[in-house]
């Protein structure tokens, strides 16, 4: 089992604040944990091919076209849109 010493060593390497309680209630999740990993290098996996995902999904990749508006288009996209005052069009961060 990991010592409290051990868990709030991690947790300062993480920049983590551990109250004496939470350091040994993590101590004995960790433990759990890492016991469970143990578990896991005993399955024999030699036979077992690896791979990188498993739903065997591909992408759909369609080449990028340039399609003119015409101005009737562009006038009511750009009525729609929310326009800074440097000119461009505002968009919600996709982060």
């Amino acid at each position: 089992m990991l010592s409290k010493s051990t868990v709030q060593h991690i947790a300062s390497l993480a920049k983590l604040k551990t109250s004496e309680v939470e350091a040994e209630k993590y101590a004995g999740e960790l433990s759990h944990v890492l016991d469970y990993i143990d578990q896991l290098r005993e399955v024999d996996t030699s036979k077992t091919i690896p791979t990188a995902q498993v739903t065997n999904l591909t992408n759909n990749l369609r080449a990028d076209k340039v399609v003119d508006w015409n101005e009737e288009e562009k006038s009511l996209a750009l009525k729609q849109a929310d326009i800074t005052e440097e000119g461009f069009v505002k968009v919600p961060k996709i982060i």
